[in-house]
């Protein structure tokens, strides 16, 4: 009886560590009431692997824990404050070059620079002849919402695209899986055994657990069994030796992705308010829905509460070619150069909250306010940012302040 007493204790304690954790790990953390930090509905068991999964995400690494010898951030919670945007304190630069047939740079460090080093090496740099961008860590609320979308759903969307008058031809960007990664629930892969990928900025991450795979190699230099080598640099004479033993094992790693995979999707404030409506309202007649598709539904997931769950994340998951005034001469895996996935705009208007005040969008932050990301929106969207330049004060006004509730 004693020990059933205190595993209902723990249950309850990193209930309540799981709940508020968000709010005292970092200054800017936002009320759950606002949207973000919650998890889904989940069982003792389920919550007791989330707190493990949120303390690992808001920790803080060093090099005895594994840090670098090349990095980003010391932590996951460093990019993504409040589960939210990243910040250009943080930044990420890929290198690698402009055409689909493969990274030729992963033997000089591609695809990401690191940022810092650790004492006693040679701080990255990008290669002569490599095309480089920069992104900004993307908002990781309601991923897992994301993962469960099955790919029909995917593919009617670009299905839908095909006779679309405003010339928005979006469509999957299809990759091959890692060895380790499982095929997802409803998963059709192409006749060449390729996949559709729906994370990173140019979707070429098939799933969380790719994703935080990467994150802990490329933003942290942090070895594990699917990675296990340390990131390279070319410029340093003295490479770094792989660690014999993976400095995340295998469980921690798991508790990492179940985290991500459950927080709740951002909640939108003030929905039923009359401007925020007819903001909607604008938002569909001039064609934003077309590719911010507001209403998603999963399929079935492990995890029960986000199984045949319909969602608000303002995506499609397919990548657009966006024109020139965004074309980076930078790509991953099979995206065109000016293609980019569809950004989910849940948790829009919080990311000054989580950006110093300021804001930083698109995918290197180089739109400081959500009028000036919608102007530089070309190729498949330049109908409907023509639309956004022609609209009378009230119902840009209307739009933004929807937005903004997002």
């Amino acid at each position: 009886m004693r020990h059933k007493s205190i595993l209902a204790t723990s249950a309850i304690v990193v209930g309540i560590v799981a709940f508020t954790a968000c709010s005292k790990l970092l200054p800017s953390m936002i009320d759950p009431s606002e949207g973000l930090c919650g998890p889904v509905s989940m069982s003792s068991a389920q919550t007791i692997l989330f707190s493990a999964g949120n303390n690992e995400f808001f920790r803080v690494r060093s090099s005895s824990s594994g840090l670098g010898p090349y990095f980003v951030a010391s932590g996951c919670g460093n990019c993504h404050s409040s589960d939210n945007r990243g910040h250009p304190f943080t930044i990420l630069t890929r290198f690698g070059q402009s055409d689909t047939t493969g990274n030729k740079f992963l033997a000089e460090g591609a695809p990401q620079l690191g940022t810092f080093c650790l004492p006693g090496y040679t701080p990255e740099a990008v290669p002569p002849g490599a095309t480089s961008t920069q992104f900004i860590a993307p908002i990781t609320a309601g991923v897992g919402f994301l993962e469960a979308v099955p790919d029909s759903e995917i593919l009617n969307m670009a299905a839908a695209n095909l006779n679309n008058p405003d010339g928005v031809r979006g469509h999957p960007n299809y990759d091959t899986i890692p060895s380790w990664a499982t095929p997802l629930n409803g998963a059709i892969p192409r006749g060449d055994g390729k996949y559709i990928h729906r994370f990173g900025r140019k979707a070429d991450v098939y799933n969380l657990l790719e994703q935080t795979v990467n994150a802990y190699s490329r933003d942290m230099g942090i070895t594990s069994t699917y990675l296990p080598n340390n990131p390279s640099n070319y410029l340093d004479p003295t490479p770094s030796v792989t660690p014999s033993v993976p400095e995340v094992d295998n469980t921690t790693l798991n508790s990492t992705v179940f985290y991500v995979t459950c927080l709740q999707t951002p909640v939108q404030r003030n929905p039923n308010d009359p401007t925020v409506l007819a903001g909607n309202q604008v938002f569909v007649q001039i064609g934003c829905e077309t590719c911010h598709k507001q209403t998603l539904t999963t399929g079935y997931s492990p995890i029960a509460a986000l199984a045949n769950q319909t969602f608000n994340p303002f995506t499609d998951l397919l990548v657009h070619d966006m024109g020139p005034g965004l074309d980076d001469h930078y790509t991953e895996g099979t995206a065109q150069t000016s293609e980019w996935r569809t950004t989910p705009l849940w948790g829009l208007g919080l990311a000054p909250n989580v950006q110093g005040g300021n804001t930083y969008l698109l995918h290197d932050g180089r739109a400081h306010s959500i009028e000036q990301a919608i102007e530089l929106h070309g190729g498949e969207a330049a109908v409907s940012e023509g639309r956004f330049e022609k609209l009378s004060t009230t119902d840009r006004n209307a739009l933004l302040t929807f937005l903004k509730s997002l």
